[in-house]
């Protein structure tokens, strides 16, 4: 009992020093506050590192859910917070980028662009935590090897804005011999929209007629995916 109180004794002197903290105990033992007080390593006048990081956190969390709103929030906005100036700014913009980059790492592991769950996968990461809908248009030669990606949009998807037109300009250009769509969803529903229904619909039939096949369209939600193959709602036969 004298030797576990000792050990608490230890613990509790450590709770305002996360990084000799994370030496004794290991990151698991650290709150999301003490990690990034480590990130950040010091405070400023009167506000120690730990201190800081619950500031960033009380302001992440207004776009996203604490550590997950640094993906979302802007640099300009963690200068604002009191405390946080470019160095560290940057530093907590980095580590977002970094998580980013070790999740599709794993995925790619896994990616099979046969396998529409696979796809979701991958690209979760990559357009999970945008604010606004991108449309990626994704090229394969005969053997479903990737041969070329392309952004087609960047903002609300609309059948206005997005013609077969501008789809099939791109897949001619890369000699594609299949097409692939996928777009994100920024309130996590990946439902299908009128719209979005409309876009496939127009690009699956001009497809059909190029002998270039719209191989899928592939909604990503939040930590969810809409596959209109899996959903039988791509009716034409793939040549792919």
């Amino acid at each position: 009992m004298k030797t576990l109180k000792c050990e608490n004794n230890e613990y509790y002197r450590l709770q305002n020093l996360p990084y000799e903290k994370f030496v004794t105990y290991g990151g698991k033992s650290l709150t999301d506050a003490e990690l990034l007080a480590i990130i950040l390593r010091t405070g400023t006048k009167g506000v120690s590192a730990g201190q800081l990081g619950e500031r960033v956190l009380s302001e992440t969390s207004r776009n996203g859910n604490g550590l997950l709103g640094l993906h979302q929030i802007s640099l300009h906005d963690l200068m604002q917070i009191e405390g946080i100036g470019e160095v560290k700014a940057v530093k907590l913009k980095a580590i977002a980028e970094i998580s980013t980059r070790i999740a599709q790492a794993k995925a790619r592991k896994t990616l099979c662009y046969h396998n529409p769950y696979s796809i979701a996968e991958f690209y979760m990461e990559r357009f999970r935590h945008q604010n606004v809908e991108y449309i990626l248009l994704i090229m394969f030669d005969s053997g479903m090897h990737v041969i070329g990606e392309h952004i087609l949009s960047k903002g609300t998807v609309n059948a206005s804005l997005l013609s077969p037109r501008e789809v099939f300009i791109q897949a001619f250009k890369e000699q594609a011999a299949g097409i692939m769509i996928l777009h994100n969803h920024p309130g996590g529903n990946p439902v299908p929209s009128d719209n979005d229904l409309q876009i496939t619909e127009r690009i699956n039939e001009a497809g059909a007629l190029m002998d270039i096949p719209l191989i899928d369209h592939i909604i990503l939600g939040d930590n969810s995916y809409f596959s209109f193959k899996e959903s039988g709602l791509l009716t034409l036969e793939s040549g792919v």
